[in-house]
């Protein structure tokens, strides 16, 4: 990047996106990037054609694409998009958020082409190895040189697969930033009402058993208050394809809808005594929102929630996680429970990610980490032997 006044770094960033998460996380980031001065250039991949899943969000948040992608043809579609996007806008930095398909294409397209690569929500890791986003985040580890990680401890994963320090920076989850910029605020616990059930991921829609024991779960909460389940596009054809739309449908005391304008869901979850979700950033604001947690999941990369309590894992695997799933929602929204999750500070961040972002990126410092230099092992050094050499 060129750099002005001697002190201040002022780069080009390519920062591609192509789901809601990434949006609304990406937004408050790319905001605080062009305030600091440094030229983003942001990319919609075209992975989400649904209007409430992408355009609409894109205008409410104000992250407006300057290049838009057709829809990819898969995995390959994006990384061949990816290519071409990183020849024709040259970039001092390529910078992905979170897990979806779109982080390794960008990674490895910005590689191909000798660019440095940033991953922002470093160091996530749910342990699941049939997990593609885990596969997506692994591979962005090993091709990045800056490591945006929200937490201390996902930062400590980073170090535990042997990433340089140096390279790693706890900047927290920029969703918090978007929640403090849009005035979002908790809910007194005894204002609040009911359940707010999601649930999207493959693993749970796509096989007709665990699908039949969600419609079971969902049923079986309203005994806690009135059930609200936006149905996301996927869940809803599952549905349809599996013969169980008829069966939710006439749960009582259960309102099912389409997905939610951003701002309704939040709205929706801050007056939930408590959400019953399977969706990963759902976690993070339930907890900016103090709002408890049950994961359809036997596995999360979101640890902090399950540590302190808030967040409590179950999968839809046999009838006993669905009981197991049913016992932990009626734990969670008991009133003691509803007061001590509410007075818990927010793990996930502070709300200033995007700043504490465009800081580092405009620190000259940074130089030396975003340069891909040749190693030279003429000298008879071995790469063990050189402690410097190790470390990189």
């Amino acid at each position: 990047g060129d750099v002005h006044g001697g002190s201040v770094a002022r780069r080009r960033v390519l920062v591609p996106f192509g789901t809601r998460p990434e949006v609304i996380k990406l937004a408050p980031v790319v905001d605080a990037l062009r305030t600091a001065g440094h030229r983003v250039t942001a990319v919609d991949t075209g992975q989400h054609q649904d209007a409430a899943m992408s355009g609409d969000v894109q205008r409410s948040l104000g992250l407006e694409p300057d290049v838009r992608l057709a829809r990819p043809d898969g995995l390959g579609g994006l990384v061949t998009a990816a290519l071409g996007v990183v020849a024709a806008h040259p970039s001092d930095l390529v910078m992905a958020l979170g897990d979806t398909h779109t982080v390794p294409a960008w990674a490895l397209a910005a590689r191909n082409a000798g660019i440095p690569f940033a991953h922002l929500e470093a160091g996530l890791r749910s342990f699941n190895p049939r997990s593609a986003e885990e596969v997506n985040r692994r591979v962005a580890a090993a091709t990045a040189q800056l490591h945006f990680a929200p937490t201390e401890r996902a930062a400590s994963f980073l170090r535990d697969e042997g990433v340089p320090g140096e390279r790693i920076f706890v900047v927290g989850n920029p969703v918090v930033d978007t929640l403090r910029i849009r005035g979002v605020s908790p809910v007194p616990p005894e204002a609040r009402r009911g359940v707010l059930v999601t649930a999207h991921r493959a693993s749970n829609v796509d096989a007709a058993d665990r699908l039949a024991r969600l419609v079971d779960v969902v049923g079986r909460l309203a005994a806690i208050g009135p059930v609200r389940f936006p149905v996301h596009p996927r869940t809803r054809a599952r549905l349809i394809e599996f013969g169980l739309a008829d069966r939710l449908a006439a749960l009582p005391g259960v309102t099912c809808e389409d997905p939610l304008p951003y701002d309704d869901l939040l709205t929706a979850l801050a007056h939930a005594r408590v959400v019953v979700t399977d969706s990963g950033g759902l976690q993070e604001e339930a907890a900016y929102l103090g709002v408890p947690v049950v994961v359809l999941r036997r596995s999360t990369p979101r640890w902090e929630g399950v540590e302190a309590g808030t967040a409590i894992l179950t999968g839809l695997t046999s009838d006993a996680e669905t009981d197991r799933a049913v016992a932990a929602a009626h734990f969670l929204a008991t009133p003691s429970e509803l007061a001590r999750v509410a007075t818990l500070p927010c793990p996930y961040g502070d709300g200033r990610t995007g700043s504490r972002v465009a800081a580092i990126l405009t620190d000259p410092a940074l130089d030396e980490l975003l340069t891909l230099d040749e190693p030279d092992y003429t000298d008879g050094t071995l790469p063990w032997t050189n402690p410097l050499v190790a470390a990189a």
